[in-house]
């Protein structure tokens, strides 16, 4: 009708709930991409010093089995560290912190079949702290390169069994102990009485046999003159050095070092 305004439509908006859900997840995406971005250049700039080098630390008395702590180390954790380490893609080398004064044969063995596994993947080398004697340094000189202070005590390369003998001060206090046992060396070893003459020739030709092993894995892995070490003596890293059992004076950063410059080709 003449007069009467058009009616005039509302243009209203209609939005799809799925399409803004769909924009804030994309909004929190982006949030999270560029505060990963940033929390890992933080990383790489205060870490990369060491990154691509795994530091594992050995310390205490060595056994064999797991874990770590009030003064032993077992042969499985140090094992698996290094193999978990050899077969990571991030890691170009290892450096194996020695502070150790030693341990069982076995326990040395272990961890050198280990050592072995890594160094046919990367470089594996040894940073000696304060001490590293006796099976400590047989496992040490299965490395690529060992690197000692001028004061770490080390070498004392041999094997000894130890036995302690009660008889005396059970008689004293007339305590009797008797024993039965299966065989008559059993009970070698038990305290309870001395060792004879037969039982001390024996425990010596064990101890004989596994120096022996001791001696030859050392002396097939590093260039070392056996009368230099054969009465088992320890002696300071600087001797050390000039006797060829480490490669070089230097400390924890040194090895790390070092052993970037194996990972890249280049001489340590």
């Amino acid at each position: 009708m003449e007069g009467e305004e058009p009616a005039v439509e509302e243009n209203r908006e209609h939005k799809d709930p799925s399409s803004r859900r769909h924009a804030f997840v994309l909004g929190i995406i982006i949030v999270l991409l560029v505060a990963g971005g940033a929390a890992a250049w933080f990383f790489l700039s205060s870490h990369s010093r060491d990154m691509g080098i795994s530091v594992i630390r050995l310390e205490g008395v060595l056994v064999t089995g797991e874990g770590a702590g009030g003064g032993y180390t077992g042969s499985e954790s140090i094992g698996r560290a290094l193999r978990d380490a050899a077969e990571d893609p991030f890691v170009d080398a290892i450096v194996l912190r020695v502070n150790s004064p030693g341990g069982t044969p076995a326990a040395a063995q272990e961890i050198i079949r280990d050592i072995a596994y890594a160094k046919q993947r990367k470089p594996v080398v040894v940073s000696m702290g304060d001490i590293a004697t006796s099976a400590a340094y047989y496992i040490s000189a299965s490395a690529n390169r060992i690197y000692a202070n001028p004061d770490t005590i080390t070498g004392g390369i041999g094997t000894s069994w130890t036995f302690i003998d009660i008889s005396e001060w059970l008689r004293e206090r007339n305590i009797s102990i008797e024993i039965i046992a299966s065989g008559s060396r059993k009970d070698m070893g038990s305290g309870l009485r001395p060792l004879t003459p037969e039982e001390r020739e024996y425990a010596q030709k064990i101890v004989n046999e596994s120096n022996e092993r001791f001696l030859a894995d050392i002396l097939a892995a590093r260039s070392i003159n056996r009368s230099i070490v054969a009465d088992a003596r320890v002696m300071r890293g600087q001797d050390a050095l000039d006797a060829g059992l480490v490669d070089e004076l230097g400390n924890l950063n040194d090895a790390i070092e070092g052993a970037r410059r194996l990972a890249s080709g280049g001489s340590p």
